[in-house]
């Protein structure tokens, strides 16, 4: 038998439920977000989190505009409850943040978490117990009825207890664990149980946390659960729909997205989506998808540097370069036709106006990146990439057919050498095979004397010796190709120029780049001056020098 049988497995049934809305539906506005990146994501880590390390994903979270924060399961682990304390202790916790704990519906542990609590401003005490067809049939061996008596119960303590210390604003929320493998009907009935037992109102609204505590489903599935539950759950204008989506199918995102759409109110989850086995709801990713459609996404992640920084230092897990959104190379274009069309629309988009650059979601910069990272050149690199570099770095505006040339130069470097090249190897490449090329010829001086064709006298320098050279022509340029065909024998045109300033001002340079035909053979030249006529004429001899410095051998 084959062990990879798939026969083993049947499929999530479908929700019941007619005339769904939610596929109509958009999104207009964020939800409210809930970081677990402290409690659930740091119940994931091989090695937990320090009390320091904690502290600083605390401030950062704070800073990235969380205003609810689960810190920890305080009943659970001494850790826990001492950094619960120390935020409280060390008053680091904003007057606008309300900080949430687990627990289980146990009386001790209830007990030792509101001691945990004792002096907070605002908290949010987390009850779960377990709900789904399996835990309650193969581990607990329970009915129903003993499972709601398990919630009733935990949260009749939690209501005693928070009753004794008024100087907290308090509020509940409960998580019937496994929501998505637990009867639809079966899970009303237990909220609707617990909604009745704590006696929440619409200025204090109950939130009832719906986990995907294991993705079972497509998520169109899951947002079905979602619609069909806030339909028939009780008192729906005191209660607060909260989704915790997992990502064992890769789907945490999209669920939960859905799930909104659904009529979800709130999203708990984590940044980068840390979490246990495949990961949690990765909240970075859904706020900016968000973002991405013009909706504000309530958080500020616009240094995205400092928050994989931080998160990679807590967690001890590097962020994958190609996260979405946060990634190193997630704005990297290393595909030639992809570069080109990015240059393109870079070249044309002014700046506040709607974002349209092909192969960029987003503006990198929103996010703190610079255009630096956008392209960047490998032997996949094209003319475009190339381009982009050399113009949004130092300044040189190719004409197409000088990126083609370039381009094959570069390709030929990055294949040789079997790597990625950097913007200043690219410029050297440049510079050394068109400005700073040792067998270049130069200008020494010139004189030119305009009558109805141009007189040129000119002194030029190659590989240490001078030589002048006299023509006529239309122009400068002219007249230096007809003084060399009679210098090489050979017929000589310039067959595409292009000019432009490097600068403004009295001082600006200016750069010139010419293809040069010699009997059959094609050559180009770029030279740069504070003299453009210079600047012409050195651009030509470039293009000629290596036919030039052929003749000199032979001569000699």
């Amino acid at each position: 038998m084959n062990r990879f049988d798939h026969k083993k497995y049947v499929p999530f049934p479908a929700v019941q439920i007619e005339n769904r809305q939610w596929p109509d539906q958009v999104i207009d506005k964020a939800p409210t977000w809930c970081s677990v990146d402290l409690r659930d994501g740091n119940q994931a880590l091989i090695d937990p989190m320090t009390v320091e390390q904690k502290k600083r994903l605390f401030s950062l979270l704070v800073k990235l505009g969380f205003k609810e924060i689960e810190v920890g399961f305080p009943a659970a682990s001494q850790p826990d409850f001492d950094f619960v304390r120390a935020l409280i202790d060390e008053n680091m916790i904003p007057d606008d943040v309300t900080v949430q704990v687990l627990t289980q519906a146990r009386e001790h542990l209830i007990d030792r978490t509101i001691e945990a609590l004792k002096g907070v401003k605002k908290a949010i005490v987390h009850v779960y117990n377990s709900t789904s067809t399996v835990q309650r049939e193969q581990v607990f061996r329970m009915e129903r009825s003993q499972i709601v008596d398990i919630a009733v119960s935990g949260v009749r303590m939690v209501k005693e207890r928070v009753c004794h210390h008024t100087d907290t604003e308090w509020r509940l929320e409960y998580s019937p664990e496994s929501f998505t493998g637990t009867e639809l009907d079966f899970a009303v009935e237990i909220c609707d149980a617990v909604v009745a037992e704590w006696g929440p109102s619409q200025d204090n609204k109950i939130i009832l946390n719906l986990p995907a505590t294991v993705e079972m489903s497509t998520p169109n599935v899951f947002a079905d659960q979602i619609e069909w539950f806030c339909r028939n759950i009780k008192h729906r204008d005191c209660v607060e729909i909260s989704l915790h989506t997992h990502n064992d199918r890769g789907c945490a995102v999209a669920a939960a997205e859905l799930g909104v759409m659904a009529g979800a109110d709130r999203v708990e989850g984590t940044l980068m989506g840390n979490g246990e086995r495949t990961g949690n709801m990765d909240i970075i990713t859904m706020a900016m998808n968000l973002y991405s459609q013009g909706v504000d996404p309530e958080l500020d992640l616009s240094g995205a540097e400092e928050i994989v920084e931080v998160v990679e230092a807590c967690t001890n897990i590097p962020v994958n370069p190609r996260h979405p959104y946060i990634g190193e190379l997630v704005y990297t274009a290393f595909s030639g036709s992809h570069q080109d069309a990015i240059k393109k629309c870079l070249s044309t988009y002014d700046e506040g106006s709607a974002w349209n650059i092909a192969y960029l979601p987003i503006d990198p910069r929103d996010l703190g990146r610079s255009y630096e990272a956008v392209i960047r050149i490998n032997s996949q690199s094209g003319k475009g990439g190339v381009a982009y570099i050399l113009e949004s770095e130092y300044g040189l505006q190719l004409p197409r057919w000088m990126q083609v040339e370039f381009a094959r130069k570069v390709q030929a470097r990055t294949e040789a050498e079997a790597r990625e090249l950097k913007q200043a190897e690219i410029w050297d490449t440049f510079n050394q095979a068109y400005l700073q090329n040792p067998v270049n010829a130069e200008l020494v001086s010139y004189k030119l004397e305009r009558s109805d064709k141009d007189y040129l006298e000119a002194v030029v320098r190659q590989s240490g010796e001078e030589s002048a050279l006299k023509g006529e022509g239309n122009g400068a340029i002219h007249a230096l190709t007809q003084a060399l065909q009679v210098e090489l024998g050979e017929i000589i045109e310039v067959t595409e120029y292009s000019e432009h300033a490097l600068s403004s001002g009295s001082d600006a340079k200016a750069v010139t780049y010419v293809q040069v035909k010699i009997g059959e053979e094609t050559v180009y030249g770029v030279a740069v001056s504070e003299d453009t006529v210079a600047a012409n004429l050195n651009a030509v001899l470039a293009a000629v020098s290596p036919v030039l410095a052929v003749k000199e051998v032979a001569a000699a």
